[in-house]
């Protein structure tokens, strides 16, 4: 009887000792699964991260050539200015002070002065081709902007984001 208690108990061992095997395989396989799921999410938001850096990088060249032309442009108006606004035209014109005012407010933003002053106050001593050259440069600034904002836009609606245009009132 002994012997086949050791038989038994025998058997019973290899038994669990295979079963126990046979779990500890299965957690490492599921744990294996587990890990080729996440490197397969890895692998495909590293590709999307680097489908869209692609795209930027076109873009961003774009932008670049853009700006560069919007500037070349912007400069050589700048340059035209003698031409179009003479010494004659300046002396013509006296740029009053309260233009100047109102010019420096919008370009940066500001609130006028609620009491401006004589708005035909003495001339500013800013001749007319200055204003010219000044206008141009906020365009050619604006110009920039413009293209730099366009820029933005196509790069993340190339990422499938939703850029609304206009905004709402």
């Amino acid at each position: 009887m002994n012997r086949t208690l050791v038989i038994a108990l025998a058997a019973l061992l290899a038994f669990l000792g295979t079963a126990g095997a046979g779990a500890w395989l299965t957690r490492q396989y599921r744990a294996a699964q587990q890990r080729a799921t996440a490197a397969e999410t890895l692998v495909a938001s590293l590709r999307a991260q680097l489908d869209s850096t692609d795209a930027g990088v076109v873009e961003v060249i774009r932008y670049v050539d853009r700006v560069k032309t919007i500037r070349l442009k912007g400069n050589t108006i700048i340059k035209e200015v003698p031409r179009y606004v003479t010494v004659e035209a300046d002396a013509a014109c006296t740029v009053p002070a309260g233009f100047v005012r109102l010019h420096n407010a919008a370009a940066a933003g500001a609130m006028l002065d609620p009491h401006p002053g004589d708005p035909d106050a003495a001339p500013s001593g800013v001749p007319l081709s200055a204003v010219a050259a000044t206008v141009a440069t906020n365009y050619t600034t604006c110009h920039g902007n413009a293209a730099q904002l366009t820029a933005l836009q196509d790069t993340l609606r190339a990422q499938g984001v939703t850029v609304i245009a206009e905004p709402e009132n």
